[in-house]
Formats: structure tokens, C-alpha cells, sequence
């Protein structure tokens, strides 16, 4: 009965060691981490913020193994045995705190792109190559850490480089094919483009293997980064945002034409000022060009703040100009053709 009372005497302390370590965890998550979180969003660098929060979920690993490793450290384990609860405890640490620095370094990566914009900006890639070399080394650190040399494995990477260059040169492709994308600034995320097939939409992230752009209709278009680079491709945001919207109109034959485009360049200024996405500062004008069968054929230049704009300004203009020519009896002719039969002698 003595035995068992001090069995279990032996047992209590390692098993509040074991809870108490989670319970600390789940106290640092739920109250702690939140109250900071909300201090940092009170600072003027968003940085902060980012910092606690890739100690997202790490409480418990680190506070719940330290309860364990003291728990086990508390029972009469036989001392072959230690090593290997070293080793687990150092796995889970080294392993969690790569964790937290690919989080955080990544993050930053991201903001500091959102911040400086160019070649940095809303671009993925460079977020996945952190986080790729935070890793490696981060393994790197733990087989180190276990006594296991490193040497070897490097130098077994650079004898097998080539090798595997040759087994993922698709992959390879379409990362430094995405690389240069981005370092060339022809086609960035945000931009609106059209490519050769057809296809086109806004740029909405560049990765390391794919470009995904998304369409008017809201859809995704996904493009290898090495067909991008080497297909034909149009960009409505260079060398600006800001593009030209023509509407090709004709009038009737019998018009007074200084009258129709005094009319046309009034409506016109008026769209400028008052659609959403038009450039108030712009001065709207018309070129006539063509004599056509029933009419008199010209285009009016207006201007949109960028490719989207173009739809809504071209449908406002249109609704407003022939409403404008029914007051001011301007003629927008039916396609018309007069055919003449010469009277055959029978």
C-alpha cells in the first residue's frame, strides 16, 4: 500500500508538469497573444502586428513541450533513454522556431513589396523563395544540431545539381522565366494585358511557377511563367494607365457638321466630368474620316483612367449623345443604298 501511495505520489508531480505546460500554452494563446495583437495594431508600422502573429499556434508546442520534457525528466527513466528525449525536444524547437522566421520573414517580404511597389509588389514569387531558404536552412540547423554533418549533404547537392537542373528544367523554366518577368517590369501585378490568344485580364499574381491573371468575369486564367514570357502580350497599363476610348459615329448627309461637333464635343466633355473613371482634365475631340453610303462618318476621343473604365464611358456617352442629337435634330441615318435598274429594250 506504501509503494502504491508513493507510485502515485511519483506520478502527480510529472503529470501537472505535463498539464500545466499546455494549460500555459492555451493561456498565452487565448488572452496574451490577442492583447498584444491589438497593442501592435495601435503602433504606426504594420510590421508589428505581423511579428506576433507568426507566433501564431507556437505556445503550445513550446510551453507543452517544456511540461513534457520536465515531466519525463521527473520519472525514473532509465538515463539510456535521454538522448532521445533530448534529441525530441530539440526537433520540435529548432523545427517550430523555423516555423516563426518563415513566417516573419515572409511577411515582411510582402510588406515591404506592398510598400515600395516595382518589382516587389503583390508578387508572391519572392515570398515562396524566402520560405523555401528559411527551411533549408532551418533543416540544416537541426541535422547540426543532432551531430549529424552537414558536409556531405552539401557537397552531394553540388555534385547531383546538375542532375537535378535536368529533372525539373521545366520547373527551373518557369521560375527564372517569372524572375525576369518581374525584373523587367513589362508586365506586373495589377496591369491589365491581353495576350496573342486572345485572352486577357488584370495581373493578379506572379509565383514561381505560374502568372495568374484574372479575367473581367471574374475567372482565372493560369499561364506557365515560361509561356508568358515568351508569348505576345499587350499591356493597357504601360507606358500609363490612362488610355484612349474611341466611338466611331456618322451622321446624315444633310448636317451641319461645325454644329454636330460643337454638340458631340459638349456631351462628351460632360461624360468626362461626371462618369466615375473618366479624366475630367481631358479635352474631348472628334476627327471626321469617312464618307460612307448614307453617312458622314467620324470618332470622338475620349479618355478612361484605365482599360475598365472604357465600357461604362463608352455606354454613357452613347446613351447620352443620341438622346442630345434627338433634341438638336441631328440625323444618325439608317444604312441606306439606292439601286437604279436600266429599262431593258424588248
Amino acid at each position: 500500500m506504501i509503494n502504491e501511495i508513493q507510485t502515485l505520489r511519483d506520478l502527480i508531480m510529472p503529470a501537472a508538469l505535463t498539464v500545466g505546460g499546455f494549460l500555459i500554452g492555451l493561456a498565452m494563446e487565448k488572452f496574451v497573444r490577442p492583447v498584444l495583437i491589438r497593442i501592435a495594431e495601435r503602433t504606426p508600422w504594420e510590421g508589428n502586428a505581423l511579428l506576433i502573429t507568426s507566433f501564431h499556434g507556437m505556445a503550445y508546442w513550446w510551453f507543452g513541450t517544456a511540461g513534457v520534457y520536465a515531466a519525463l525528466n521527473g520519472l525514473p527513466i532509465p538515463v539510456r533513454y535521454q538522448p532521445m528525449i533530448d534529441r525530441g525536444a530539440l526537433i520540435i524547437y529548432v523545427l517550430s522556431v523555423t516555423v516563426v522566421l518563415s513566417r516573419m520573414l515572409s511577411g515582411l517580404v510582402t510588406l515591404y513589396g506592398r510598400k515600395v511597389g516595382g518589382i516587389m509588389m503583390s508578387t508572391s514569387i519572392f515570398t515562396h523563395l524566402t520560405q523555401v531558404l528559411v527551411y533549408i536552412i532551418g533543416v540544416l540547423v537541426l541535422l547540426q544540431s543532432l551531430g549529424i554533418s552537414i558536409a556531405p549533404i552539401l557537397t552531394a547537392l553540388g555534385v547531383g545539381g546538375l542532375a537535378v537542373a535536368l529533372a525539373l528544367q521545366d520547373t527551373l523554366s518557369n521560375l527564372f522565366a517569372g524572375i525576369h518577368t518581374i525584373a523587367s517590369q513589362k508586365i506586373r501585378p495589377g496591369d491589365y494585358v491581353k495576350l496573342e490568344s486572345g485572352q486577357e485580364g488584370y495581373v493578379a499574381d506572379i509565383t514561381w511557377r505560374y502568372t495568374t491573371i484574372r479575367m473581367l468575369a471574374n475567372n482565372m486564367i493560369i499561364i506557365p511563367n515560361a509561356k508568358l514570357a515568351s508569348a505576345v502580350a499587350t499591356n493597357f497599363s504601360l507606358p500609363e494607365p490612362e488610355m484612349a476610348v474611341i466611338v466611331d459615329v456618322g451622321v446624315g448627309y444633310g448636317s451641319d457638321l461645325d454644329k454636330v461637333e460643337s454638340v458631340t464635343i459638349d456631351v462628351a466633355r460632360t461624360v468626362m466630368k461626371e462618369i466615375e473613371g473618366g479624366v475630367p482634365g481631358f479635352d474631348p475631340f472628334i476627327r471626321y474620316n469617312k464618307f460612307d453610303d448614307s453617312s458622314i462618318n467620324f470618332a470622338v476621343i475620349l479618355r478612361a483612367k484605365e482599360f475598365a473604365n472604357q465600357h461604362l464611358i463608352r455606354h454613357e456617352f452613347i446613351k447620352r449623345l443620341q438622346k442630345r442629337y434627338r433634341e438638336e435634330d441631328i440625323e444618325i441615318p439608317f444604312p441606306i443604298r439606292t439601286i437604279r435598274m436600266a429599262e431593258q429594250n424588248r
